[in-house]
């Protein structure tokens, strides 16, 4: 995240006095919204207005299998979905007023799993996951639907997992930007144990930030549990990104004091 630091002339009567501007670039922040299995974009909408108004450009989308593409459910697999999370990435993080190396990827459940995946292949500065989902990585190339019945994944859910032994929690051991993990107290999809599991592979990250949401359970169905996870997350993103201009204002202006002394 760039800051623009200028040096000006005020005239003041007959004199000239001297200031110093200091404002955003003109490129911001981006926000990713993945929505989980089942669910769409339109779940992500009130919150993504919400960040909206710190300055991010946030984009939402809906994977393949749900609402309009929804005929091709039954087929749709892991790879694919992970596809589609990266074509919304780059689309992104190329637009001109998109700061590419300031981007945040906010996934719940299914769609915290495939962000976890994609912090592998592209730079994330922020990462965010809602009740982020794991599964076993056989059968990569199964429909997703399967997957319930292909793996005993209550089972699996409830066991301890090494980083080391599964693809998503090895993309988190080697991610190194800040992360909020958030779980819902109440949750029969995504066990306790998975929001463990994924927090000990987190052990690079340069920050973690965990919260529980009082009564929730895996799809946050009741208002005050979606009220709750909305207050979570825009104030961890509001911190994340004022933090980062904080920084940067400070790194410019600190280039600009060893440029004075010659240090």
């Amino acid at each position: 995240m760039e800051i623009r630091l200028e040096t000006i002339e005020l005239a003041v009567e007959d004199e000239r006095i001297c200031g110093t501007v200091l404002a955003p670039a003109t490129e911001m922040p981006g926000v990713l919204f993945v929505h989980g299995w089942g669910g769409s974009q339109e779940h992500d909408l009130a919150r993504a207005r919400e960040a909206a108004g710190l300055g991010c450009v946030c984009l939402t989308f809906d994977l393949r299998g749900h609402e309009r593409t929804a005929q091709a459910r039954e087929r749709i697999t892991r790879p694919q979905n992970l596809a589609d999370l990266t074509a919304a990435y780059d689309w992104l993080a190329a637009q001109p007023q998109v700061d590419a190396r300031s981007i945040a990827v906010v996934g719940i459940s299914y769609g915290g799993y495939l962000a976890a995946l994609l912090s592998a292949q592209r730079p994330v500065r922020w990462l965010a996951l809602r009740s982020p989902a794991l599964y076993r990585d056989e059968g990569w190339e199964l429909p997703k639907r399967q997957l319930h019945k292909a793996q005993d994944l209550r089972a699996y859910r409830r066991s301890r997992i090494r980083w080391q032994d599964n693809l998503a929690l090895r993309a988190c051991a080697e991610y190194r930007g800040d992360v909020l993990l958030v779980e819902a107290e109440h949750d029969e999809t995504v066990p306790h144990r998975v929001i463990e599991n994924y927090a000990a592979a987190f052990h690079r990250a340069r920050s973690l930030t965990r919260r529980m949401i009082g009564g929730a359970d895996h799809g946050f169905t009741d208002k005050p549990a979606q009220k709750a996870y909305t207050a979570v997350l825009i104030n961890w993103l509001t911190e994340m990104v004022v933090g980062a201009r904080e920084d940067a204002a400070q790194s410019r202006l600190s280039e600009r004091k060893r440029a004075n002394t010659g240090g």
